[in-house]
């Protein structure tokens, strides 16, 4: 029997929103008889909207695998249909790289509709979702931290009372004595608010965002994205001397770290001076730079002088076997969420590379990928961004390295 013409109906869901999240997506054929395909998979904490745009993308993914033609996607998600048929305009900045990825998948067909349908008509799809977030390992460490106020640290790191006085000292005032004329501040029904005129309202997670050290591929000025270099020498008289500074700010919560190499190694250092546990996070490694691994830029661009050209200026785009800066971005903003989501209101350590740090500070400032390929960030260098439970952001610090003599 042909599978040219099928029916798609996805779903997602948040417990939380945003929260631990996962989607579901299921494709049936013409008549509604028969499921050709199922997908479902946990996301991390996001949003339901989030969660319902990566179940739809899945079920498009899973009727292109079928060859079909023809698309019929349903689904109870008033946004996704209504932006996906044009009517809405997609707005919001974690949005915008799914739709167009899921617009990218539509174009590859002949026609499809989508249609909105009540929760009841959705029921094979949401089971799906359901299924992925009771499978996640995180669902229950996030579900405590939540619980608890707090991540994975004892609570006299979170808030340290003042002996003398009683008053407590939070996390955002106390990192730094640079940062105390602008710290947050409490107002008088307990509630705490951004700095400046943003409004953002209660205590920030705050990730300080420290690029990994020196490697022979830096020195070289050469593409190092999923390959392991060691820190070189120099490389590791960084990590040791922005150890020593973060150290020196106390009231560090945890040390997340990209499980390659250069960054572990850094992270490590980091972890050792300040007296916690060095956590590894997958989706904080490199961009995959594919067959340009180890590349000059010279290199990479007379080796694909069109595709060279058109990655630079087009996040969509993939290195040759790569992976492009939407893809990057899309899982880096699952890694903010489950940092929020792990240690809310904390001061944490987050030890990765170029791209990853700075889409962290394109998600903060809220603005477009022209960032990535305008704003420089040194080894070893420090920046800080902050993200506030009711989605407020700000950004605190680029590319400091006066620590580093």
């Amino acid at each position: 029997m042909s599978n040219e013409h099928v029916v798609v109906e996805a779903d997602g869901g948040s417990r939380g929103n945003p929260g631990p999240a996962g989607y579901g997506a299921v494709v049936f054929d013409a008549d509604h008889a028969r499921v050709l395909a199922e997908r479902r998979e946990f996301v991390g904490v996001a949003t339901n909207n989030v969660a319902e745009y990566r179940g739809l993308i899945a079920g498009l993914e899973a009727a292109a695998e079928l060859g079909a033609r023809t698309v019929d996607v349903r689904m109870d998600s008033k946004l996704v249909v209504e932006q996906m048929s044009g009517r809405w305009k997609v707005k919001h900045a974690s949005m915008i790289p799914l739709a167009d990825r899921a617009r990218r998948l539509v174009a590859g067909f002949d026609r499809v509709s989508f249609t909105w349908i009540p929760r009841s008509e959705n029921s094979h799809a949401d089971r799906l979702a359901n299924e992925a977030m009771d499978d996640a390992t995180l669902v229950d460490e996030v579900r405590t931290a939540r619980a608890a106020g707090h991540g994975d640290y004892p609570s006299s790191a979170h808030r340290a009372v003042d002996g003398a006085t009683g008053a407590v000292a939070e996390p955002s005032a106390a990192i730094s004595r640079a940062d105390s004329s602008n710290a947050t501040a409490e107002t008088g029904s307990g509630q705490f608010t951004a700095p400046g005129w943003t409004g953002a309202v209660g205590r920030p997670t705050r990730l300080l965002l420290l690029r990994h050290g020196q490697t022979e591929l830096s020195v070289q000025r050469r593409y190092s994205g999923r390959g392991n270099p060691p820190l070189t020498e120099l490389g590791r008289e960084q990590a040791a001397r922005a150890a020593k500074m973060l150290a020196a700010k106390g009231n560090i919560a945890a040390v997340v770290s990209s499980p390659l190499s250069r960054a572990r190694e850094t992270a490590e250092a980091a972890g050792a001076a300040l007296g916690v546990p060095v956590r590894m996070l997958d989706s904080l490694i490199e961009t995959d730079f594919g067959q340009w691994e180890g590349l000059t830029f010279v290199e990479a661009a007379q080796r694909d002088p069109e595709l060279h050209a058109r990655w630079l200026g087009d996040p969509s785009t993939a290195a040759p076997g790569g992976e492009s800066f939407d893809q990057v971005r899309e899982r880096i903003e699952a890694a903010r969420r489950d940092l929020v989501a792990l240690y809310p209101g904390a001061n944490v350590v987050v030890v990765s590379h170029v791209t990853p740090i700075k889409t962290l500070l394109q998600l903060a400032l809220g603005v477009g990928p022209s960032l990535l390929y305008r704003l420089h960030l040194d080894l070893a260098s420090l920046s800080i961004a902050e993200f506030y439970p009711d989605g407020g952001s700000s950004v605190r610090l680029v590319n400091d390295t006066s620590y580093l003599g």
